[in-house]
């Protein structure tokens, strides 16, 4: 059987680019440092039935059900509000559903409630990016990926790497050198 960390390494090489670090069972103990470092704010029976909303939420978001993902993060929320993933689960059905302005007031929440620290303030900072990108807010979009690049994650990294401009041009001048090695053949100026 495999460990949370061993599946959380087979992910990650299979799916280098996972942009919000979504590997199952990676943060578990993260996450239940942090529900101690509440103080058991959550009572473990009604965190139980939200993580199960949450779930439920995720599924039918993966299945194309957009509606009943929104309707179980809502539920999910109505019963502990000072959840942060809750809210950043539901931002990404508004997402997927094309309300960027419920997605971004979502994140907005899970980002106060999350602190700015933890996996879900990572997630809410490359998701709110990721959409300031869509929006052509690159300003916006560069702060947002450089907080969630210092909660570690590498997809944040990777698009930093990607809007700025020296990079973009080494990277292409780095490709083009690799192609005349690999092919001599090949025409072009370096």
């Amino acid at each position: 059987m495999a460990t949370a960390k061993d599946r959380a390494v087979l992910q990650t090489i299979f799916n280098p680019s996972t942009p919000f670090g979504d590997i199952p069972g990676l943060d578990e103990e993260e996450e239940a440092a942090a529900i101690q470092g509440e103080g058991g704010a959550f009572a473990s029976e009604l965190l139980e039935q939200v993580k199960d909303l949450e779930l439920q939420g995720v599924l039918a978001a993966e299945s194309g059900d957009v509606n009943t993902a929104l309707e179980r993060f809502s539920q999910a929320i109505r019963l502990l509000p000072e959840r942060a993933s809750c809210y950043n689960n539901r931002a990404q059905a508004f997402r997927l559903k094309g309300d960027v302005a419920g997605a971004l007031q979502d994140l907005d929440t899970a980002l106060r409630l999350s602190r700015g620290t933890g996996r879900v303030a990572c997630q809410c900072f490359v998701q709110r990016g990721l959409l300031n990108v869509l929006r052509g807010h690159e300003d916006n979009a560069r702060q947002d990926f450089e907080q969630g690049a210092r909660l570690g994650s590498p997809f944040a990294r990777h698009q930093l790497v990607l809007m700025n401009p020296y990079s973009a041009l080494c990277n292409q001048m780095l490709m083009e050198m690799m192609r005349k090695l690999q092919n001599p053949d090949i025409q072009g100026s370096i």
